[in-house]
């Protein structure tokens, strides 16, 4: 025999060698059939986590992937036996529907039936919407309970300390002239009622008080009376007017009168300075009474009213509240925010509240069933549980394990993460919080909530 031919024989012995070690490390093909093996009365069995549609009567291991079984129990109301099926579907592609089962196309699973959807009972309107209880486990679908209680409805937002504009005084110059002395030098220095704040010389208050000292002199009373008269319309105040009387003489110079306690918060001259009538010297703000605005969102706007009581806590005075009142909310809207306004008062007597400081805000409110000043009880739901479609506002709601219905709500104001609902549900129903968008995907392809445009939210049972 030639070595060639021994190469080839040994080449060909290696091939086959090859090919038998893949066929029998392969073995014949493994089908994925749905097992089912709970009758129509319900009970107890085993099923893979990794592979739901295998369902058997008694412990063991996956026939799948080998994995040990685990122990579910289904209601009679859950049984799949015995029952209408309307077609099968890939999980994964809902919204392709088969005629028979089988293996899905698109994954490596079976086919799961669709059952035809039973009504909840006799006049119920709403469809019932039905989504495979081994499914909803997987997908960690959540419910809570529709209840109803008392909650405190708080108004929180975030609002500037301002000043209360109806504590803003101007100072102005009646008369021309110019200001020999001045006794404030700086902006957001204090003062006090009646302090002099500046000294000023004007030609024509000399000239009115010389006429007052001659008139008080020679007695006649009409004549003072004038001088006082235009004294008092050039700025001068009544106890200046008196002490040119009991002088007899009129001073060089007149004060310039701080009407109110402040600070300064505008100074617009300086010493020397020409002064003309009508020109504003400074401007002071009393600050022992402030404001805080808040913006609350359109929704709210309707909640808020002059009159009702706020606290405010800020970040730089840690550990202390401050009460206030409502006084104003302004009627415009936002536009661009779309927020409401609102300005509260706050005294302020110890100057803690600097404008420009930020405060957090709380408007304490009592809760209602939409009737103002009540103390009845509402229903309440999960803020996370409601759906709103841009037309309606709809909550799923769980008839039964593995069957909902979509119900449209009115709702009220929002709390502490729970909503008020003023009609559509019922005290003790359970709805969906967490995968309840599977249910309104699944209802959206039978039409539901299309059906249900013409069931009013009152007339939901």
């Amino acid at each position: 025999m030639s070595r060639n031919c021994i190469i080839l024989l040994v080449a060909a012995m290696f091939v086959l060698g090859v090919v038998a070690w893949f066929a029998f490390r392969s073995g014949p093909p493994h089908e994925h059939e749905f097992v089912p093996a709970v009758s129509a009365e319900g009970g107890v069995y085993w099923t893979c986590p990794m592979h739901p549609q295998v369902r058997l009567d008694a412990p063991g291991d996956c026939p799948i992937c080998g994995m040990k079984l685990v122990k579910r129990v289904q209601p009679p109301s859950e049984a799949e036996v015995d029952r209408e099926v309307l077609y099968w579907y890939d999980p994964m592609r809902p919204d392709v529907h088969f005629d028979k089962p089988g293996k899905s196309p698109f994954m490596d699973m079976q086919l799961v039936p669709k059952y035809a959807s039973a009504r909840a009972g006799a006049g119920q309107q709403s469809p019932i919407i039905e989504i495979d209880p081994r499914m909803a486990q997987n997908l960690g679908m959540r419910t809570a309970l529709v209840t109803r209680g008392a909650v405190a409805l708080t108004l929180n937002a975030v609002g500037s300390v301002m000043v209360d504009e109806t504590r803003i005084f101007a100072i102005e110059s009646r008369a021309a002239g110019w200001v020999e002395r001045l006794h404030v030098r700086a902006e957001g220095q204090p003062v006090t009622y009646g302090q002099a704040v500046a000294s000023i010389y004007s030609p024509d208050l000399y000239a009115a008080q010389s006429e007052l000292a001659l008139a008080a002199k020679s007695g006649d009373q009409a004549l003072i009376d004038a001088a006082r008269q235009r004294l008092a319309l050039l700025g001068v105040s009544a106890s200046q007017i008196e002490q040119v009387i009991r002088r007899g003489e009129a001073p060089r110079q007149v004060a310039v009168i701080a009407p109110s306690d402040g600070v300064i918060t505008e100074l617009n001259v300086r010493e020397g300075q020409q002064v003309a009538p009508g020109m504003p010297l400074m401007r002071i703000a009393d600050l022992s009474r402030v404001w805080i605005t808040i913006e609350l969102p359109e929704t709210q706007a309707g909640l808020i009213r002059a009159g009702e009581k706020a606290t405010a806590r800020l970040r730089g005075i840690p550990g202390k509240t401050f009460s206030g009142e409502v006084e104003y909310v302004y009627p415009r809207l936002e536009a661009s925010t779309r927020t409401v306004s609102a300005r509260i008062a706050f005294e302020n007597p110890k100057g803690e509240l600097k404008p420009g400081m930020y405060a957090d805000v709380s408007l304490e409110q009592a809760s209602h069933d939409g009737q103002d000043g009540d103390q009845q009880k509402a229903l309440l739901v999960p803020s996370e549980a409601i759906i709103r479609t841009g037309t309606r506002t709809v909550v799923i709601v769980e008839e039964s394990a593995g069957r909902y219905r979509p119900a449209v709500v009115e709702l009220g104001p929002e709390r502490q993460e729970q909503t008020v609902v003023l009609a559509g549900l019922r005290e003790g129903e359970r709805v969906v919080v967490s995968g309840q968008f599977l249910i309104d995907s699944e209802a959206s392809l039978q039409g539901a909530f299309d059906r249900l445009g013409s069931v009013p939210a009152g007339e939901q049972p």
